[in-house]
This record gives structure tokens, sequence and C-alpha cells, in this order.
């Protein structure tokens, strides 16, 4: 590793593998990963509000309107400035203003995760990360791709330097970030 610390930002459909991409990071490079919606997450939870996509998708909406369409991005760009570990992963960049402030930031590079929908759809209903996944149909997950947080996913993709297919196993995928880390870390 250079003593430069590398700044990842993840992009993709809906349950692409950008969390997967993460937590492999952080396994077994103990990078850092910060998450749009764990910031979020952490606003129902104040609130006792159960962690739904429709519940997450308001709370982004209603804090954006209110503090302005940056908000996120910049409280997310200041964590990865601020952390010292040599690598950093932002996951979830859906919006253009996601990367606003972290294009600013050294070393950053901008890596799109895509996968076919059907794959997307059946890796959503197992993992069950949010309350209403195990139960949506797939109408309902394409249908999810119309609201406005997935629809300006498009306007962001275009911007990664780094894009990464998902659509094979686990281990292919893992193979794709050893690559990325030795590409950007030498």
């Amino acid at each position: 590793m250079t003593n430069n610390k590398i700044i990842f930002g993840f992009t993709g459909q809906l349950s692409c593998g950008k969390g997967t991409a993460a937590k492999y990071l952080e396994q077994k490079y103990n990078a850092q990963t910060y998450r749009f919606s764990t910031k979020l997450r952490n606003l129902l939870d104040a609130i006792y509000i159960e962690h739904s996509r429709d519940a997450m998708i308001k709370m982004s909406e209603a804090v954006r309107s209110i503090f302005g369409e940056d908000i996120l991005a910049k409280a997310m760009a200041k964590d990865a400035a601020n952390d010292s570990n040599p690598i950093v992963v932002v996951e979830g960049i859906r919006r253009p203003a996601d990367i606003e402030f972290l294009k600013e930031l050294p070393n950053f590079i901008l890596v799109e995760i895509f996968a076919e929908p059907e794959t997307r759809y059946q890796r959503l209903i197992k993992r069950r990360e949010n309350s209403d996944d195990n139960s949506k149909t797939y109408k309902q997950f394409l249908a999810d791709h119309q609201r406005p947080t997935e629809l300006s996913i498009s306007q962001v993709t275009p911007e990664a330097v780094e894009h990464i297919d998902n659509n094979g196993t686990v281990e292919d995928l893992n193979k794709q970030l050893d690559v990325l880390i030795k590409k950007y870390a030498n």
C-alpha cells in the first residue's frame, strides 16, 4: 500500500453487489466503509420507523428537500476525508449530487457495479436487508427502478472510471476487486 488513501465510490442499480463488494474489501484489505443508507437507517432508528425501502426513500427525500440535495454527500465526503484508513469505500452513490464533493477528494475512484435485473432480484429477496424485501415480487422490484432514487443512478454511472460485472459468482466479484486494489494501491 502506498501512503495515499484510496477512496472507492460504489454506484449501481439496486442489489447489484455494492454491499458485498464493500464487505469483501473490509475483510480482506481492512477497508473502512461508509454507506448512504446507514445515515438514513440511523435517522429511521431514532424515530422508531421500520427499515422498509419506502421508508428509506421517504427519509432520503425529506432530508434532501429540507437541507439540500447535497447534504448527505457533504457528510459522506467529510467522513471519507477524515478517515485515516488507507482504503475507504463510499457505498450507495445514486445521485449526481452524491459525488460532487467526493470528486474533489484526492484518489477518489468511482466504480460502477452492474448485474442483470433477474440476478439482482434473486439477491434482493435472499438477503432481506429491508423488511419488505422477502415479499417483493419481480414486478414490484422492477417498479422500484422507476423511483427517483433509482432513476438518478443512470446519471451517475457514466462518470465511473471502473466497471465491475457482477453477474457471476462471489468469487468472480472478489477477483475483480483484487485487480482493482492492485491497480490503485501500487
